[in-house]
């Protein structure tokens, strides 16, 4: 099961512009190959699909631990698409001309076509994200050595997108992902090696690239040492990742942290409404009614 917090994993900075095209560069990062929902589901299914857990336990308690953050993470590449793309229509309810005209320049329409001018599970072209980018072999070394080149590959990509983006929100969100993409890449690299003697943290980082030189990166792992903490996402399971995730950090040295629980987490942005969008369409909604039902139920809002 999840447990799930009604917060987000990191601050956004609040777009000064929309930025649709920056919102389909970053769609790659959602739903691409290497996007997020491709590292959730392949953690998710190969930790369903586990076999031989209570002897491999380490190993499955790091993976269950990866795929639950994943979740959040997916959470805010759509939020910092969402906020992306907030304002670039006219709004307003009463009718005008082409209330969408200013979205036809836009690089994915679907965006303005196929849904509220929201994220959605396709990459940076449009390509719905398929269940074909799954692995999930049942061969413990196998799915490590996929799991590594999936996270430096997803690594590989942000940095792309970075170098494509300039907007702060996107930005921040990007190099938050960095850092806390890069530690999976030093956890499975950690977990190979627990398993096969190899040293494969020697390969890091993938690319070359250090996080220092993506500013938003550099100050995660400065001030609040994101590179080094694993999160179980759970209260009281998964505690044996911490025999796997020990020591040190590969590329500065520092001391490893594995934290019980999960991210403390920020508010949420607060998404406006689109009514030239027809959202979300619940024009005679009264939330004084319900905020009184709530104090009869003893619900506190």
């Amino acid at each position: 099961m999840i447990l799930r917090y009604d917060r987000l994993a990191v601050e956004l900075p609040k777009p000064k512009n929309p930025s649709p095209n920056d919102a389909a560069a970053i769609q790659e990062l959602l739903g691409g190959k290497y996007g997020e929902m491709s590292t959730l589901m392949n953690y998710t299914f190969q930790s369903f699909n586990f076999r031989g857990r209570d002897r491999l336990r380490p190993f499955y308690d790091l993976t269950c631990s990866i795929a639950a953050e994943e979740y959040s993470h997916i959470e805010a590449v759509s939020y910092a698409i969402n906020l992306l793309l907030t304002g670039q229509t006219v709004r307003g309810k009463d009718p005008v001309p082409a209330p969408l005209a200013d979205a036809k320049d836009a690089r994915n329409s679907y965006h303005f076509l196929s849904s509220a001018q929201a994220a959605l599970p396709v990459d940076s072209m449009g390509n719905p994200w398929t269940g074909q980018n799954v692995h999930a072999s049942g061969n413990l070394k196998l799915d490590l050595l996929h799991n590594f080149f999936l996270e430096c590959g997803a690594r590989a990509n942000k940095m792309r997108v970075y170098e494509m983006v300039s907007d702060p929100c996107a930005r921040a969100m990007v190099g938050y992902l960095l850092v806390r993409g890069g530690l999976h890449v030093v956890a499975y690299a950690k977990a190979l090696e627990h398993l096969t003697g190899v040293e494969v943290t020697k390969l890091v980082p993938v690319p070359d690239l250090s996080n220092d030189k993506f500013p938003e990166a550099k100050k995660l792992q400065d001030q609040q040492k994101l590179h080094l903490k694993l999160y179980t996402f759970s209260p009281d399971d998964y505690k044996q990742a911490g025999i796997i995730w020990n020591g040190t950090h590969p590329e500065d040295g520092q001391p490893l942290e594995v934290i019980q629980g999960g991210f403390e987490g920020v508010p949420y942005p607060v998404l406006e409404e689109e009514p030239q969008l027809n959202s979300p369409g619940a024009d005679d909604y009264d939330p004084e009614m319900y905020k009184d039902i709530a104090k009869k139920l003893g619900i506190k809002l």
